[in-house]
């Protein structure tokens, strides 16, 4: 237990920007037009990308052969976790905004 707060402690203000940009999230999302979202997520593939290759980073700077220490163990599995959902993140995304360009089409007669 004093393990975690001593976490806490000491992180205190990443873990505060982290709950401050959550709540500013969700309310700039709340308050966009349902007009907007599509294009919005399309730029956020951008960002997505930078995930991902953040996730491929820490996976190339995991030592494979030390995996029993901690920290490489975290670093290996965060920089999976990356690769997943920024790849899923990327690939929705294009999906969304394809179907989005879809509807702007001419229809063939």
């Amino acid at each position: 237990m004093d393990g975690i707060l001593d976490f806490f402690y000491t992180n205190k203000e990443a873990i505060f920007i982290i709950a401050l940009t959550i709540f500013l999230g969700i309310e700039v999302i709340s308050n966009v037009p349902s007009v907007l979202h599509t294009p919005l997520m399309s730029g956020a593939n951008a960002i997505s990308g930078v995930i991902i290759i953040g996730g491929i980073i820490l996976v190339g700077h995991a030592d494979l052969e030390n995996l029993k220490e901690g920290s490489h163990l975290l670093n290996l599995i965060l920089g999976i976790f990356a690769l997943l959902f920024g790849t899923l993140n990327v690939v929705g995304g294009f999906v969304v905004t394809d179907r989005m360009l879809e509807m702007f089409k001419k229809k063939k007669k």
